[in-house]
């Protein structure tokens, strides 16, 4: 079909913007990246723009000595993957009864979650209810309070509404499977898109977490690698990075520069890694379960 000159203008500008929103969006990562390797005197002059300059490894080197990030690296892998099993056993158990028409009262039990998406009891009681429960400084503080999400749940229980039809569930009722064998050996392998997408909300979640850490946690040894670099970029608490008795107070502050952005690198790493694996189920889930039925 032959496209009108407006239409290639329209084209046109559409592709101009979408590179322009692309780059305003992908520079920052990009500048970060080559900032953490080049040399810190020339990313304060202002000369770094599009490839590392003075390549140095300082900032990396400087980390990875560093015993509390590393132990903070290993407490938010941990955080993170137990997390985001508890978050899909949570969801597929809630969203599956849902979005079963035979579910007597189903309709009831929507509401009710959905009730706590809009009104909650806020900080204060969260904080005293789990002091009650006894997981003040302790691992499941870290796990437990964002095990569910209700906005997760109507998007699972929405994909099964609309992607698994109902004569599957019969026919796996005349032989003879019951609910939890239909779930396990039929709904969840034809629900791979909708897991994936769930597996990275929750676990980009859990990666980024650090005010349930900042809140519950008191122990050093089970902060999670957000809570570290929160000091590092924001309190500038680097005083066991940057030895101010072996250099100079200027060398200090360069080496400083340098530790920032290598731990802004550090940190994202593992999401960027973990996203071009799932990239293939991500719009597909996520338009799926977007349709509100």
């Amino acid at each position: 079909m032959l496209e009108s000159r407006s239409d290639r203008w329209v084209n046109a500008l559409i592709h101009t913007l979408l590179i322009v929103v692309s780059l305003a969006v992908l520079y920052p990562l990009f500048f970060v990246l080559i900032a953490s390797f080049s040399s810190p005197e020339a990313v304060i002059r202002g000369e770094v723009w599009l490839w590392p300059k003075g390549v140095t490894l300082v900032g990396y080197e400087r980390i990875l000595q560093n015993k509390e990030i590393l132990s903070g690296y290993m407490n938010t892998i941990s955080y993170t993957v137990v997390g985001t099993a508890i978050n899909l056993i949570m969801t597929v158990a809630a969203a599956y009864p849902l979005s079963r028409k035979e579910f007597y009262g189903r309709h009831v039990f929507t509401a009710l979650i959905l009730f706590t998406m809009f009104f909650s009891g806020g900080m204060v009681p969260t904080y005293l209810l789990i002091k009650k429960l006894g997981m003040l400084n302790t691992y499941w503080a870290m796990v437990i309070p964002s095990a569910l999400s209700v906005w997760n749940i109507v998007i699972m229980r929405t994909f099964f509404q609309s992607s698994i039809p109902g004569e599957i569930h019969e026919a796996a009722s005349i032989d003879g499977c019951s609910n939890m064998q239909t779930l396990v050996r039929i709904v969840l392998p034809l629900s791979v898109p909708i897991l994936a997408v769930m597996v990275l909300f929750y676990s980009v979640g859990h990666w980024n977490a650090y005010f349930n850490a900042l809140i519950y946690l008191t122990d050093r040894a089970k902060y999670p690698l957000q809570l570290i670099l929160r000091e590092i970029l924001v309190q500038g608490q680097m005083q066991e990075m940057v030895d101010v008795s072996d250099d100079s107070l200027a060398r200090s502050i360069m080496d400083a520069e340098a530790i920032k952005f290598a731990a802004v690198m550090v940190a994202n790493l593992p999401v960027l890694l973990l996203y071009p694996f799932l990239q293939k189920y991500f719009v597909k889930g996520v338009m799926v379960g977007a349709l509100k039925g």
